[in-house]
């Protein structure tokens, strides 16, 4: 609901049935009413440009059914060690160099354990805090202690992504619950990183479950600052290997439902971003998206690389967000 001077209202306390009238509401008046609300929040034309990292790639204990880094499951990924302190921070100095502004690292980890490998991360995190760029992690689950000792290493932002609505989320995982996955939300709240929290279509997951995991987002006590919408990448050995592809309009529609209910987020377009033609990328901007995942993968999956977007942004009249961290860098 708009407010007296005409702006969309930041609201937290949004009601199940009318999530569900805005995901539903017609397709061109959901992306228009969502472009309408994305350019009163932000600069429609700026997109912020991050790169995502496996710094410890697959043999993960767990049985989410789209992931090929489960132990569980005969994939064509490998297993491979933690990645040196030193070739963590080249990677994020080339994706610094190439326009990235957030630099992300993935560790295919259940939660974080209080051992060497957590204290090599922290390692990483300060080198490349160092370099200006927002630093993001995606550990798997944190207690209260483990994510203040991230945030003081330079952590800015945490993912930890809920993937679907509640009710659906034993379909897709059952080695944590999904109450477990709001606790590190909440922890990584208390120490004062920011949220990085969204989910995943293409599941067989039902329009109510979409619905279900907008809601729970969009009520949260303050809304994550950054919500990744993600299509599912099918991968062979996975038992969601055999789902067909979502529609590029039904991940259209999620992003413009996000930016209507979380208007101050960073609503990001990532997997599954490679499948999608110019066209179809450009609607997801309309509809609010403002960030892409560059490089040439995401975590294990194909990802565009860095000159497709370039040209793909100038194409359209976008714009790399400038890095406000790297700026204050630079003045030391």
């Amino acid at each position: 609901m708009p407010e007296s001077n005409g702006t969309m209202a930041v609201r937290n306390d949004w009601q199940v049935d009318e999530v569900s009238k805005i995901y539903h509401t017609r397709l061109l008046n959901l992306i228009y009413q969502a472009a309408s609300v994305h350019h009163q929040f932000h600069k429609p034309e700026d997109i912020q440009q991050c790169t995502l990292l496996s710094i410890k790639t697959g043999a993960c204990p767990e049985d989410c059914a789209y992931c090929p880094q489960s132990s569980r499951y005969k994939t064509n990924v490998k297993p491979e060690p933690l990645l040196s302190i030193e070739s963590v921070i080249d990677s994020a100095r080339t994706a610094r160099e190439a326009g990235s502004t957030r630099f992300c690292m993935g560790a295919a980890w259940r939660e974080v354990k209080d051992d060497e490998a957590f204290e090599q991360v922290l390692a990483m995190v300060e080198g490349v805090s160092s370099l200006g760029l927002e630093v993001c992690c995606t550990l798997g689950m944190l207690t209260l202690a483990q994510a203040s000792r991230l945030k003081k290493a330079g952590v800015y932002a945490y993912n930890h992504n809920l993937d679907t609505g509640a009710g659906y989320y034993g379909e897709i995982i059952t080695t944590r619950r999904y109450q477990e996955r709001l606790d590190t939300l909440k922890n990584v709240r208390q120490v004062g990183m920011t949220v990085c929290c969204g989910g995943i279509i293409g599941m067989g997951e039902s329009h109510s479950d979409r619905i279900d995991l907008l809601h729970t987002l969009a009520t949260l006590e303050e809304h994550p600052e950054s919500v990744p919408i993600n299509a599912l990448v099918a991968v062979e050995g996975t038992p969601l290997a055999d789902q067909p592809p979502v529609s590029p309009f039904e991940l259209i529609r999620m992003i413009a439902a996000a930016r209507i209910l979380m208007p101050r987020a960073k609503v990001r377009l990532s997997a599954g971003r490679a499948a999608l033609s110019i066209a179809e990328q450009a609607l997801c901007f309309l509809a609010g998206a403002n960030s892409i995942f560059t490089g040439d993968k995401l975590l294990t999956t194909p990802n565009c690389d860095f000159d497709e977007d370039r040209n793909m942004l100038e194409l359209l009249g976008l714009e790399a967000e400038s890095n406000a961290f790297l700026a204050a860098v630079d003045k030391r």
